[in-house]
């Protein structure tokens, strides 16, 4: 099926102030872009892109004094399925793990490890291993964590989240991924676009977050705040934890002064 998806974002810098923006989809998914927009800045300067450390995609540009406006509109072809992870899918043992792979496995700004792992080992370590297990963690924090975007703060950790039980998105992926890589399960955290389709209008649309554990076969998808298949998810960036994906970089202080996402069907 085909998806427009995009943002439209406003900021206002006090001085010329350095960016770098993290919102358009990985180099994977490149070949089932239809209509490729270009990113367009309000007044117009020059931007240019990079890879980072990841393969995402990044964007730098300065943003002059004043009202600063970034917008994208594309259309991108997608499976009309829920993501599923097949039950069976076990995991693999950590000496046998590919070595650009056992990296996931390590603590990182925002998923503190060893502040998790005896709790972690304690509520899952008799759990089946592979999909069982990581299921039963999504199932953990969907549970134990309270959605509310009142309760939203950019420096709150998993082991925060953890003791705090309200969070966004973010949170429910951080807790999520920290404690899966306690269970020697490598995960990564991703954040893209994720539109309501197949499910009811919870609310004002956003970029979401999710992470992908990596089992038999490869990497997974497996999503803590929703916790459940969803349709349409568009990949636009992974990392160890939000510090190194995020949306924009500010070198130096702005307002936020429009935020408008959309990824729906055609």
């Amino acid at each position: 099926m085909l998806i427009r998806y995009g943002y439209d974002i406003t900021v206002s810098c006090p001085q010329d102030t350095p960016l770098i923006t993290m919102m358009s989809v990985r180099d994977e998914a490149r070949d089932d872009l239809r209509i490729q927009g270009a990113v367009e800045t309000m007044p117009s300067v020059p931007t240019r892109s990079y890879r980072d450390m990841f393969g995402n995609t990044c964007r730098r540009v300065v943003a002059p004094a004043g009202l600063f406006r970034l917008r994208a509109d594309c259309t991108i072809e997608t499976s009309d399925l829920p993501n599923t992870v097949p039950a069976h899918l076990r995991e693999v043992p950590v000496a046998d793990l590919p070595d650009h792979v056992v990296f996931y496995l390590l603590g990182s700004r925002y998923c503190e490890t060893d502040r998790l792992s005896q709790f972690a080992w304690d509520m899952f370590g008799t759990v089946t291993p592979g999909q069982p297990r990581v299921q039963a963690i999504c199932d953990y924090v969907h549970n134990h964590i309270r959605f509310d975007y009142m309760n939203a703060r950019v420096t709150r950790t998993a082991y925060e989240g953890w003791q705090e039980q309200t969070g966004v998105c973010r949170d429910f992926a951080h807790l999520a991924v920290t404690l899966c890589r306690c269970m020697n399960i490598p995960t990564r955290y991703v954040n893209g676009y994720l539109g309501d389709i197949g499910v009811p209008v919870t609310g004002p649309m956003d970029f979401a977050a999710w992470m992908e554990c990596y089992l038999e076969g490869g990497w997974h998808t497996f999503d803590p705040r929703n916790n459940k298949p969803r349709i349409g998810r568009i990949v636009v960036a992974h990392g160890r934890d939000a510090a190194d994906v995020p949306l924009i970089h500010s070198f130096g202080p702005h307002v936020l002064e429009k935020f408008a996402v959309w990824a729906d069907q055609v």
